[in-house]
């Protein structure tokens, strides 16, 4: 993944790099057929089913995998955490990575690009969940964008316009805190009015506070899972600084992750309980949820703890994979797996192959256009001309 172009004067043919080619080449033909043919060309969408792979995971799941920018930046800015402080710009930067291209996805999806910003000029929807949502993304990506935008200024050399965002910081990260508190938990709130829809072992009442807080588990873990890549094939980008702190960040937010797992299967239960669902564990639903709940709640809560106890960076470098994995396959089961469940399996949605190579096409822009910032700019490192202002 290293641009050995950029760094070596290395050949553009890696494997890597042919295997993004070709992505990029599919997804574009099919973005062409996409915008040309309408969703019936290149989806399996019904009336049944209006919202599938695009909603479920380009958009939730990629929302709930940026949370690492607003976790890590009030870590470190609002509870005074300064050794978090190398982890900051690389998650700010998989922060607004990831939600622009949440809102590059959202074009597939809508189909009328000119029509996104609709709700917000021509009839605003104030009293809809999901204008609160598109309202919080919005803002928080210009939050994120001013957040990150310190790192082009010092690699252009602007350093005027640099000190004037780093003053901003503080409030920028209560302000991107607080947005990020409202769309996380909205995102489960969009479910509430689907409870015949949704199974009863994933429908709850609670469905706003377990998407917030499995948001910051999500954020976390990207960070660890992030930060295990970059130290893969970006150690040569990094100082010494960041080198010295990886190791802290791993272990503090692996160890405020098994704590978050567990409160989080608490609460779980509590759900349950209060809606009273404990039959449903005895059907076939009943053993995917326990899977979801036990193989990828309980097991990375358990391995995060023990990695923390002795200190072993490895276990809590794979786990985070773990926890991510079990984030994805919980937003794909409420929006997608679980949802219509009471359909009959020739009505049921299953996502069109073209819908899944564009979120790989999709995926794959991000994956490249993160190699070109951190190899170019400093995010790994400490710009020369700033290493005593921190």
């Amino acid at each position: 993944m290293s641009d050995t172009k950029a760094t070596t004067g290395g050949s553009l043919f890696t494997p890597f790099n042919m295997v993004a080619g070709l992505i990029l080449l599919v997804g574009g033909a099919i973005t062409v057929l996409r915008f040309t043919g309408g969703l019936g060309a290149v989806t399996n969408l019904s009336d049944y089913n209006p919202w599938g792979l695009w909603i479920g995971f380009d958009l939730l799941v990629g929302v709930a995998l940026a949370a690492g920018g607003y976790v890590t930046s009030a870590a470190c800015y609002i509870f005074g955490l300064k050794r978090f402080h190398s982890a900051v710009r690389p998650a700010i930067l998989t922060g607004f990575l990831g939600y622009a291209l949440v809102v590059f996805a959202l074009h597939y999806d809508v189909g009328r690009p000119w029509r996104l910003p609709y709700p917000f000029i021509v009839q605003p929807g104030t009293t809809s969940v999901l204008f609160e949502v598109g309202a919080c993304v919005a803002l928080y990506l210009t939050v994120l964008f001013v957040e990150y935008s310190t790192a082009p200024l010092e690699w252009l050399g602007f350093k005027r316009a640099r000190n004037l965002v780093v003053k901003l910081t503080l409030v920028l990260t209560i302000f991107g805190v607080v947005l990020s508190t409202l769309h996380q938990s909205s995102l489960g709130a969009l479910y509430l009015i689907a409870p015949s829809k949704l199974h009863p072992l994933w429908y709850s009442s609670y469905l706003p506070v377990y998407f917030f807080i499995s948001s910051i588990i999500a954020g976390m873990s990207m960070v660890i899972f992030e930060g295990t890549m970059s130290h893969k094939y970006f150690h040569d980008k990094m100082d010494e600084a960041h080198l010295k702190e990886a190791d802290g960040v791993v272990l503090g937010f692996g160890k405020a992750a098994a704590f978050l797992l567990f409160g989080y299967f608490v609460i779980k239960l509590v759900g349950l309980a209060v809606d009273n669902n404990w039959h449903h564990l005895a059907t076939g639903w009943g053993l995917w949820f326990l899977v979801e709940m036990l193989g990828f709640v309980l097991l990375p809560c358990y391995l995060y703890a023990v990695g923390t106890r002795d200190k072993n960076i490895k276990m809590i470098r794979r786990t985070s994979l773990i926890a991510v994995l079990g984030i994805v396959l919980n937003r794909l089961n409420i929006s997608l797996v679980a949802f219509n469940y009471h359909l009959p399996s020739s009505e049921r949605y299953f996502p069109h192959w073209m819908e899944i190579a564009i979120s790989l096409f999709i995926v794959t822009i991000g994956v490249l256009v993160f190699r070109f910032v951190v190899t170019r700019m400093p995010i790994l490192y400490e710009h020369p001309d700033y290493k005593d202002a921190h």
